[in-house]
């Protein structure tokens, strides 16, 4: 399948092509309504909540740092800026992730982006044999195994998820 034939974003369909990924792009599953919240993706695939795999812009220090989380869970900020080191953390704004990504929120993938970022990647992915990411836009999203997801992504594990009382 060539990067143009693939119901993921082009962008992203070539850094699966890049990555010897095509398996993947015969994977992704295309919705016709959007699904840019990981409710909406985890009712859409049928899937748990926790199996969907958040792709979070954060501006630490005013630069762009990918987080990958569980979509059941929340990002503890302050467990982003102890880990980096920053002196302030806080989401990107909608204009820096298409920017540093190329893509809108709602389809940001784990990996394909137009920029080189730092990535953070939540323990709690590993929790499961399969997650669920974006494929570059609210449409698609793709199968794949945490550890590779995570590999792909050249993220570092962290544990990040808000603690629950």
């Amino acid at each position: 399948m060539t990067p143009s034939d693939s119901p993921a974003h082009p962008r992203f369909a070539e850094a699966l092509r890049e990555l010897g990924l095509d398996d993947v792009n015969d994977r992704i599953r295309r919705f016709p309504d959007a699904t840019r919240t990981a409710a909406e993706a985890a009712a859409a695939i049928g899937c748990e909540l926790s199996q969907i795999c958040k792709s979070l812009i954060f501006a630490a220090d005013g630069i762009p740092v990918l987080v990958l989380m569980d979509g059941a869970s929340r990002v503890d900020v302050e467990r982003v800026r102890e880990e980096l080191g920053a002196e302030k953390v806080t989401r990107a704004r909608a204009d820096v992730v298409r920017e540093s990504t190329g893509y809108a929120i709602g389809g940001v993938p784990p990996f394909g982006h137009r920029t080189k970022t730092r990535v953070l990647a939540d323990r709690s992915l590993l929790e499961h044999d399969v997650v669920w990411a974006a494929a570059g836009n609210p449409h698609a999203v793709f199968p794949m195994e945490p550890k590779d997801l995570v590999a792909h992504a050249g993220a570092t594990l962290v544990d990040v998820r808000e603690r629950t009382s």
